[in-house]
């Protein structure tokens, strides 16, 4: 029934005897026009925020779909550097290098992983010729490379070695940067790993070779795609990495490992996996005021793709908000398979 003339005399006659009957704060009129919530957005999202981590094979010319990420390739080092020409341009600052390893190549030790002509070293190489001004970061970890898919040494009971596991990063983290790697990003949670590798790095005159640490890497469920696309998924097994790998229940445990890693001399920390772990990520801020990062791992990638493509969700609006949420909890920036797909939008406003 619409609102008539005598209706309105009469509200406005209450109004006028009881006061006002409506609330005189709105939080709609900030909401009411696009400018007007661009105005009041209180965290914002760009290019600079984003490292995209990219995986690499032996190869030439080769693309090679990902099938448990959709829409993530394994590049050889020639089609990498053509791909990171676009993120470059896009305005990401940063790539992370992983490597898918031949079967045939992996030992126990993962031996290739200190060989200084390895795959990881060749691409370092080839993206620093074209591209010498995009930031290139490198895991420092061994479970690509060993046929046991550990990210350590074994003993004879098959337990990981922490000490030992230490003295091989320390050689890896060097070739690394040999090979041009601007970040070393050690994800293997041994303990003190931090420190040896910055003191290597150091007594080798590479004291500019930042070091983002994987602080707070959690034993999670969410990496089986990225496992896949690396090939240590069949070589782990069933096998748990629970004792080297946080526990998803603990918090102050994270901020136990963020603080150690800070006083060895790391530049900035990471939490992982991500969006399950947001509040950690604001914990982490919150107490350290350190350059933090959250990694939107393989699996919640995968999850929104695959709901995407199924019709369920909007693909391209559920991608924005799982970044802004990033930015929201704290985070700097973050790694993310989205990356180039989010810049893309981001360019076009």
């Amino acid at each position: 029934m619409p609102f008539n003339g005598k209706d309105r005399e009469t509200a406005q006659t209450t109004l006028a005897q009881t006061g006002p009957a409506f609330p005189t704060t709105r939080m709609r009129r900030n909401r009411r026009t696009e400018w007007s919530r661009r105005l009041t957005q209180e965290n914002v999202l760009t290019p600079a925020d984003f490292i995209w981590p990219v995986f690499v094979r032996e190869g030439d010319n080769l693309t090679e779909p990902v099938d448990a990420m959709p829409g993530v390739v394994r590049y050889s080092c020639d089609t990498l550097v053509d791909a990171v020409s676009e993120a470059k341009d896009l305005g990401i600052p940063v790539i992370a290098i992983f490597p898918f390893i031949e079967p045939e190549l992996k030992d126990a030790e993962g031996s290739i992983s200190v060989q200084e002509n390895n795959l990881v070293c060749r691409a370092i190489r080839a993206v620093k010729a074209a591209h010498p001004n995009i930031g290139v970061q490198c895991d420092v970890a061994l479970d690509p490379f060993t046929n046991h898919g550990h990210d350590g040494l074994l003993d004879v009971h098959g337990e990981i070695v922490n000490d030992a596991t230490i003295e091989v990063l320390c050689q890896q983290a060097l070739i690394q940067a040999e090979a041009g790697c601007d970040v070393i990003s050690p994800s293997d949670m041994m303990d003190g790993r931090i420190g040896a590798i910055r003191h290597a790095l150091d007594a080798h005159d590479f004291g500019q070779v930042q070091i983002m640490a994987y602080s707070a890497k959690y034993a999670s469920g969410f990496y089986g795609p990225f496992r896949a696309a690396v090939g240590s998924a069949s070589t782990l097994g069933t096998a748990t990495k629970a004792t080297y790998q946080m526990n998803p229940a603990n918090t102050d445990e994270a901020l136990r490992e963020v603080a150690l890693d800070i006083a060895e001399g790391a530049d900035m920390v990471m939490v992982k996996p991500g969006m399950p772990y947001l509040d950690v990520i604001r914990r982490v801020k919150d107490r350290f005021g350190m350059p933090t990062y959250g990694y939107q791992v393989s699996g919640e990638y995968s999850m929104i793709q695959a709901a995407a493509l199924n019709g369920w969700i909007d693909g391209e609006k559920c991608m924005m908000e799982s970044l802004i949420a990033f930015k929201r909890s704290g985070a700097d920036g973050v790694l993310s398979y989205f990356s180039v797909a989010a810049a893309k939008l981001l360019r076009q406003g």
